[in-house]
């Protein structure tokens, strides 16, 4: 399973005040604020572990169908920085392998429920593409008559529509 998010950071920097009082306590951990405080761009970290916190939580929502809004249970750990963010969000048990890359101007995170698949996701354009009564998208391909897992985000400027690609 996958899950994915982006953040435009100049239509966070409109929308979010990360640094307003309660914004960092309401979300994240004792970890991850300790994280934030010793980044040297805690705006960035911020941003880096929501985006992972709604990649895993996508897939989450796709095991379980249950939507509710739990960043706190979902708790960010990152292994390396280079050449990219890798990670995992542990949410309920549950591990969710985490890859972001972040540019000037967007940070974009691909989960997955398994290291395996997150070798495997590919981008693909947005047509084809169905909901299901809770809002799961798939990618409907007529020739096959089968549906395939995706996982959708757009945020400002940027959409990204991904998948795991087939051998």
């Amino acid at each position: 399973m996958i899950g994915n998010d982006v953040i435009d950071l100049r239509q966070s920097r409109i929308e979010s005040n990360w640094q307003r009082k309660g914004f960092i306590e309401k979300l994240f951990t004792d970890t991850e604020k300790q994280l934030i405080k010793d980044y040297h761009n805690p705006e960035i970290m911020v941003w880096l572990l929501w985006s992972m916190k709604e990649a895993a939580y996508k897939i989450y929502n796709r095991q379980t169908k249950i939507r509710e809004y739990i960043p706190k249970k979902l708790s960010c750990s990152i292994i390396k920085l280079v050449p990219y963010i890798q990670g995992f969000v542990i949410c309920n048990g549950n591990k969710y392998y985490t890859k972001t890359l972040i540019t000037s101007e967007n940070i974009h995170t691909v989960a997955a429920s398994t290291s395996e698949d997150l070798n495997n996701i590919i981008e693909i354009e947005r047509k084809g593409i169905i909901k299901t009564e809770n809002g799961i998208p798939y990618l409907y391909v007529s020739n096959e008559n089968t549906f395939k897992e995706v996982s959708i985000s757009n945020h400002g400027r940027f959409e990204r529509v991904i998948r795991i690609a087939e051998n």
